[in-house]
């Protein structure tokens, strides 16, 4: 019985996701806390998978996912007149280096936040 032939590995990217989220129990915001915005980069072969890996990942910290709006890769970001600080780069080798998901900032919103 012959192997199957091992398909390439397809390259990963870094995506940077702003994720918002709702209350759920367990969701370790702070009690007065009525969602929070959690900007992320995630690493994945496209934007699909990246944003499905930082969903189930959150969703195993307790979070309630509501929302994930995509700002593309490191390239794209740059192509787009961005302005990415070392520290953030750091993040997203990081990110990458570990095929992971990491949560870089974490806006709270409370009760009668302005939009």
């Amino acid at each position: 019985m012959s192997e199957k032939p091992k398909k390439p590995k397809r390259p990963h990217y870094v995506f940077t996701l702003l994720v918002e989220v709702g209350r759920r129990d367990g969701d370790g915001l702070p009690a007065d806390a009525s969602g929070a915005a959690l900007m992320c980069y995630a690493s994945g072969v496209d934007e699909e998978e990246a944003v499905r890996e930082t969903v189930a990942v959150l969703k195993t910290a307790e979070m309630n996912v509501l929302e994930v709006t995509g700002y593309g890769t490191l390239e794209e970001r740059l192509a787009e007149g961005h302005d990415i600080e070392a520290d953030e780069r750091e993040l997203m080798d990081r990110a990458l280096a570990e095929n992971a998901v990491i949560v870089a900032q974490t806006t709270v919103f409370r009760e009668g936040d302005e939009a």
